[in-house]
C-alpha cells in the first residue's frame, strides 16, 4: 500500500498535511531484509497506477527482487492514512477493499522461483485480505517448505479487518504450518482473550513450531524455542512513530536465524532494528541499514559484529 502519514499530531479530520511513503507489513519486512544485507524477493499484485509504479521503484531502489510482482491492468493500489495521537499512539484509516493486492491468487505463484527460497514469510493481514490471498499464502509456504525451506508467519491480527471467530481458525491454519511464529501481546490478547503466556503454551504444545517470538515493544522480546525461553530487553530511543517497527523486527530476526546466530544475539539485533525503526515518520523511511544498527549497538556497549 501507499502510505500517507500525518506530519503533526492530531485527529485525521484535523490534520492538514501528510508525508507520502509506503507500507504493508510484508513489504516492510522485505525492505528491512534488503537494507540489512539480506537477499529477498516480493510476490504480490499492484495496480497499474502511479502508486503501483512508486512501489516498484521503491523495491528496485532497495534491492528487493520484484520480478514476481503482478501488475494488474485496470487495478488500483491501496492507500492508508496514519494519524498521530497525543498519547504517542497512532491510528490507521485504510482504503483497500477490492485493491489489486486482494486479487492475488494461487495461480499467480511461480513455483520454480519459490523453490529456490530459504524462507517464505507472510502474515495474518495477508490472510485477511481475501480468500484467494489466504490460499496463495498457504500454498506459497507449502512450496517453499516442500523444497526444504522454512515458513515464517506473523500473526499480526487486526480486529478491524476480520472478527475473531473467522480469523482464529485461519490464523491457526497458518501457525500449524509455520516454523517461526511472531506475535505481539496484543495479537494474542485480541485473538484469544487470554494472557499471552497461555496462548504461547497452547501454540507450542499443539503446533510445535521451531520457535515463537513475542514482541514486547520497548521492553524487547521473549523467544520460546523448545523448552528454552529467552527474554531479551529492548533499547530506549526517542520514538516518533512505531509504524512498521514490528515488521522490521521480523526481517532482522529472520536474517539472524538463517545465519545461525544464537537466540540472544538474534533477538538483540532484532530489538535494535525495531527500536531504530520508531525514530522517524512512516513505515519504511526509518528502517535502518546494517551499518546504522552496528553503530547503534556499539553505542550501547553491545557486540557490534553482525556480518
Amino acid at each position: 500500500m501507499v502510505e500517507f502519514c500525518a506530519t503533526n499530531v492530531g485527529k485525521l479530520e484535523d490534520v492538514q498535511t501528510f508525508r507520502r511513503g509506503w507500507g504493508g507489513d510484508t513489504s516492510n519486512f522485505a525492505v528491512a531484509v534488503a537494507r540489512l544485507g539480506g537477499s529477498c524477493g516480493y510476490v504480490c499484485r499492484i495496480g497499474d497506477d502511479g502508486f503501483g509504479k512508486s512501489l516498484l521503484e521503491l523495491w528496485r531502489r532497495e534491492g528487493v527482487d520484484a520480478s514476481q510482482v503482478v501488475i494488474e491492468r485496470g487495478g488500483y493500489t491501496a492507500v492508508y492514512f496514519i494519524s498521530l495521537l497525543p498519547d504517542g499512539q497512532h491510528d490507521f484509516t485504510y482504503f483497500r477493499k477490492g485493491s489489486a493486492a486482494s486479487h492475488y491468487s494461487p495461480s499467480d505463484l511461480d513455483a520454480e522461483s519459490l523453490m529456490r527460497a530459504k524462507l517464505f514469510h507472510t502474515s495474518g493481514i495477508t490472510l485477511a485480505l481475501s480468500e484467494s490471498c489466504r490460499e496463495a499464502a498457504l500454498k506459497g509456504a507449502e512450496i517453499v517448505k516442500g523444497s526444504g525451506g522454512l515458513f515464517s508467519f506473523d500473526v499480526n491480527y487486526r480486529p478491524k479487518l476480520w472478527p475473531q471467530e473467522i480469523a482464529r481458525p485461519r490464523i491457526e491454519e497458518a501457525v500449524a504450518k509455520a516454523d517461526l511464529v511472531f506475535a505481539s501481546r496484543e495479537d494474542f490478547g485480541n485473538l484469544y482473550a487470554r494472557d499471552a503466556g497461555d496462548a504461547v503454551e497452547r501454540i507450542r504444545s499443539v503446533y510445535e513450531p521451531k520457535l515463537i517470538v513475542i514482541k514486547l515493544g520497548s521492553e524487547g522480546c521473549l523467544v520460546v524455542a523448545g523448552g528454552e525461553k529467552v527474554l531479551v530487553p529492548g533499547f530506549k530511543v526517542a520514538a516518533v512513530d512505531a509504524t512498521g517497527a514490528g515488521d522490521a523486527f521480523d526481517g532482522a530476526f529472520v536474517l539472524g536465524f538463517l545465519k545461525g546466530w544464537s537466540l540472544k544475539k538474534t533477538a538483540t539485533f532484532a530489538n535494535a532494528v525495531g527500536a531504530l525503526s520508531t525514530t522517524g515518520l512512516g513505515a519504511v523511511e526509518p528502517i535502518p541499514a546494517l551499518r546504522e544498527v552496528e553503530d547503534f549497538l556499539r553505542s550501547k556497549g553491545v557486540e557490534s559484529s553482525y556480518p
